[in-house]
């Protein structure tokens, strides 16, 4: 039987020493006096061929430590297991299992991957933010091949009812990242499909709606006429303004830039990349929203943003809604103030009453066309018929008479 007396003055001429208390464990000198690695020569019951399993260094490995790995391994062995085959199996299953992200890891990766990609800085913003509040809390530090639909019920249970809105939309990106990491192999399953076989059923999207508080179309002229009553504005008021009388998105006026803008032929093109539909929209400006962009480019020059500070930023949306708030601006839904977006309902609402095409409307409003067939083939964006419309527009806001 090895002792450590013995083991200490092993030399690296040496032949190796059997240890002893298990058959075939040695101990081969190692390149210093006193130093070895622990050997297991054995018969593989699977393949019938010598091999030797390393246990080991000496003396950071002790003699009784060899012995029991070895002990441990010859049970494998009587067993029908060849024990390197069964240590390289575990080792793959550990680096597996190093390699699988936590769900808070999964997600943080994909949404860098696919930020760039969010129009909104808002909505991009929200993405994160939102599985940070409700989801991370509950899963985050869980391996994702480990997570079950139990799991996510219960991160999204308590706001499933009260707030179905946003539940919907973190249920919806919880199941990105497990489509996200199902196509990686870090997982097999989606169990985010399974929600709603353990989740109550929500309202439907009918039920919550809600829509933007919007001006009623027949008070616009008094409306606009207690806001700009002034011949001279703030930047956020002629924001406000232009916004209301294009029928365009807050996010689309406030960003909207002076290279945009042709004066001469008095048009307004939006790139793709700026609108929500990721389509190219021209707007034709009324001789109202003309006198706009003039005063503007008189106090500010034409060069980047048209409706900003002295600072080059673009407004905030909060700046056009202070307006509205500040002069208490009565909307359709009793109790609730009118909002910058409703005032695209009024648009829609003046445009239908007064027997413009749904098309010409739609159009105005940079909607999209549902119908895929008709989208094919109906390509024009009726531009200049949709001049006519928007100059009666403005005209009607400001409280004027059509020119005819």
């Amino acid at each position: 039987m090895l002792t450590d007396t013995k083991a200490r003055k092993l030399v690296p001429t040496e032949r190796a020493l059997a240890v002893g208390g298990v058959p075939g464990l040695y101990l081969r000198p190692g390149k210093t006096v006193g130093s070895g690695k622990f050997q297991l020569r054995f018969v593989s019951p699977t393949s019938g061929k010598r091999r030797d399993m390393g246990l080991g260094t000496y003396p950071a490995t002790g003699l009784a430590k060899a012995r029991k790995l070895a002990m441990d391994a010859r049970e494998l062995i009587a067993s029908g297991i060849d024990p390197i085959n069964r240590r390289a199996e575990e080792q793959n299953l550990a680096s597996a299992q190093r390699e699988i992200p936590t769900f808070e890891e999964a997600a943080v990766t994909l949404y860098e991957e696919i930020a760039p990609g969010f129009k909104n800085t808002k909505h991009r913003a929200q993405w994160i933010t939102t599985l940070r509040t409700y989801v991370f809390p509950a899963i985050g530090n869980r391996k994702v091949d480990g997570l079950t639909p139990a799991d996510f019920a219960t991160g999204l249970r308590p706001i499933w009812l009260s707030k179905p809105e946003t539940a919907s939309r973190v249920a919806q990106r919880c199941d990105r990242v497990m489509l996200w990491c199902l196509a990686h192999g870090y997982t097999s399953t989606n169990p985010v499909a399974a929600l709603p076989a353990l989740l109550p059923k929500p309202p439907s999207k009918r039920d919550r709606v809600r829509h933007h508080p919007s001006v009623p179309w027949r008070s616009m002229p008094q409306v606009c006429k207690d806001l700009f009553h002034k011949p001279e504005t703030s930047v956020g008021r002629m924001a406000l303004l232009f916004t209301i009388l294009t029928a365009a998105r807050s996010e689309e006026v406030r960003e909207a830039t002076w290279s945009e803008i042709d004066l001469d032929t008095a048009t307004w093109s939006l790139p793709a990349e700026r609108m929500k539909a990721r389509q190219p929209h021209r707007v034709p400006l009324s001789r109202q929203a003309l006198r706009i962009l003039r005063a503007r480019a008189e106090f500010a020059g034409q060069q980047g943003y048209i409706f900003s500070y002295r600072a080059g930023r673009p407004l905030s949306g909060m700046t056009l809604l202070k307006v509205l708030r500040d002069h208490k601006v009565a909307s359709d839904t009793p109790g609730r103030i009118a909002t910058t977006h409703g005032f695209r309902s009024s648009f829609r609402d003046w445009a239908s009453e007064n027997g413009y095409a749904r098309d010409l409307a739609e159009r105005a409003l940079a909607h999209t066309v549902s119908n895929a067939t008709e989208a094919a083939y109906h390509r024009t964006d009726l531009l200049e018929q949709r001049r006519g419309m928007m100059e009666s527009w403005a005209d009607w806001v400001f409280g004027e008479p059509t020119k005819p």
